[in-house]
């Protein structure tokens, strides 16, 4: 009998609020912590591992990869960056990609250059238009843009040059930058993450897409969270049937190895130049191996079909088991990022679904947030919803 470890990091800073286990390994859909307690994974570490666990093709591509070189500066050309880059242009149908290492440094770069596009044609204080309920990052620029005092408390003053509107209203955004000739561009998630899984409507896509177009301003939409294949579709604008100016990626594009990057369209393709910015770590051989094989996983596999059928299959065995439950009040979202909304702060149930064997988050205070690996599979899914769902209705019929 080994003695149970207990989960603690006491030299390590207490920025997050963990809960009280440590995972050691995995394999496809399921984790096992230190103490051998196999858990079902329906959080992906937060939308990053597109491909599940020790999958059978990545993990030895990136073995083979550590191997050879993990690291060489930017003074030098990496084959890889090419690849991945070419591959992203290709999918997105934009023009070219600046690599950095997470979604953060990513929505960092996007900032810039609508900065330094504003300042080329002779704006010198540029505004960006931001949405309540965003969340861009930490830093102290992505902080700014972020719509979440809460998040915001303690690190003012905060960056000016940010208009902020509410979601799904073309005539807000109008209204918030009418006879504004600082205005550069509207950054915008398509699905908010943080915020509640809140998707912009496909109507308001296209009405801020003919916006910028009328007033030469720069798109710029985080697919940070929702891109990658989660909602069926490459990146889930796409949905929309439109092509943004700018498009920071992070997350699921390493299926675990860190890496960011921003596409950028044929408008904001030439605004860096070699000065303007870069990084260290940024577009290193093994994250853009990391890259290049996620991506040929993904069209080998067909994993962008099957974050579509799994999403309705979950979606609609959520929706109907909750139909007329007290407490419960919509389900939303798209292919594999759905979010339960429930009338009350529902944060214990995270440790709920833990203590049952199943790994999930709760966003915005309400907001059940299931974001698994684009792997699994129709019995994974049926698993997730047996587990889940007796917890919610418990949860909701002690509190009413």
């Amino acid at each position: 009998m080994t003695a149970f470890i207990e989960a603690a990091s006491p030299h390590t800073m207490n920025t997050y609020g963990r809960l009280p286990i440590a995972l050691e390994r995995g394999q496809g859909c399921r984790v096992w912590d230190v103490n051998g307690k196999q858990y079902l994974d329906a959080l992906a570490g937060i939308a990053v591992n597109t491909l599940g666990h020790n999958h059978p093709e990545f993990a030895p591509a990136l073995q083979d990869q550590v191997s050879k070189i993990i690291h060489s500066c930017n003074y030098y050309h990496i084959p890889n960056q090419e690849r991945l880059a070419a591959k992203l242009v290709e999918l997105s149908g934009m023009t070219n990609v600046f690599f950095c290492n997470s979604g953060l440094e990513a929505n960092e770069a996007a900032i810039k250059l609508a900065r330094k596009y504003g300042h080329d044609k002779g704006i010198a204080l540029p505004k960006i238009v931001v949405y309540e309920k965003a969340f861009h990052g930490r830093s102290i620029a992505t902080l700014s843009a972020t719509g979440n005092a809460k998040i915001q408390k303690g690190f003012e003053p905060l960056v000016e040059g940010f208009i902020r509107v509410p979601v799904n209203d073309i005539e807000a955004l109008k209204a918030a930058t009418a006879n504004d000739p600082n205005v550069v561009a509207v950054f915008f998630e398509t699905i908010q993450g943080e915020g509640g899984i809140n998707p912009m409507r496909a109507d308001f896509l296209q009405q801020v897409r003919a916006l910028c177009d009328e007033k030469d301003w720069l798109l710029m939409i985080d697919e940070v969270q929702c891109g990658m294949g989660r909602t069926g579709k490459w990146f889930a604008h796409q949905w929309a049937g439109i092509v943004p100016d700018v498009m920071p990626l992070a997350k699921g594009l390493g299926s675990g190895v860190p890496i960011g990057a921003v596409v950028a369209g044929p408008k904001a393709a030439s605004i860096f130049q070699p000065g303007n910015h870069g990084g260290t770590f940024g577009g290193n051989p093994l994250a853009m191996r990391a890259g290049v094989e996620t991506i040929r996983i993904m069209e080998k596999d067909g994993l962008l079909e099957n974050a579509t059928r799994i999403g309705q299959r979950l979606t609609d065995g959520i929706g109907q088991a909750l139909a007329g439950v007290q407490g419960f009040k919509e389900i939303r979202g798209q292919g594999l990022m759905i979010g339960i909304e429930l009338d009350r702060p529902c944060g214990v149930l995270m440790q709920r679904a833990l203590d049952a064997g199943l790994l999930i988050s709760v966003t915005a205070d309400s907001v059940v947030r299931l974001l698994p690996p684009l792997i699994m599979t129709e019995a994974e899914a049926d698993e997730v919803m047996a587990i889940l769902v007796p917890l919610i209705k418990t949860f909701l019929a002690e509190q009413a």
